[in-house]
């Protein structure tokens, strides 16, 4: 857990909770309107939000920015297992902070947390999901020791099966 000051408020960085999944569903909404490839739907975000924050196994965590009670960024990150690495590599989503409050420091510290997250996992890699065309997080990335691959995503959808 980290405390940041800001405007002479805490903002505590800590793992999500099931109680904060109203917050989250409102940042979601806020990440979905600027990524292409994805459209907000408040009940199939709820119940992914929920799936992560219930997860028992350990190897899926929610990091919140917490300010005067209120959720105010997340990032989220899942352990696989990579077979290039030949051990658990960490899967880094949802990166987000209501446009309000960035600029100050919260998403390096988000960041820092849920990478703190994946080594204490054992994660050998991480690697971030972000929309190409979204250069502002592009640019914060790379300001934050994070590098473009050579691989790229592909995605089917359930219906195209």
């Amino acid at each position: 857990m980290e405390v940041l000051t800001l405007n002479h408020k805490e903002i505590l960085i800590r793992q999500g909770q099931v109680q904060d999944i109203e917050d989250l569903v409102g940042l979601l909404k806020e990440l979905f309107s600027i990524e292409a490839d994805f459209e907000f739907n408040e009940a199939r975000q709820r119940m992914g939000l929920e799936q992560i924050l219930r997860d028992v196994s350990g190897e899926k965590c929610i990091m919140v920015a917490e300010r005067s009670g209120k959720v105010i960024g997340m990032c989220s990150a899942q352990i696989l297992i990579s077979t290039a690495e030949g051990g658990p590599a960490a899967v880094i989503e949802d990166m987000v902070v209501f446009p309000e409050y960035r600029g100050m420091g919260i998403g390096e510290s988000l960041l820092s947390a849920i990478q703190s997250w994946s080594i204490q996992k054992g994660a050998m890699r991480m690697q971030l999901l972000a929309d190409k065309n979204n250069y502002p997080a592009l640019d914060f990335y790379m300001k934050n020791g994070w590098g473009m691959t050579q691989l790229i995503c592909l995605r089917k959808k359930k219906n195209k099966v």
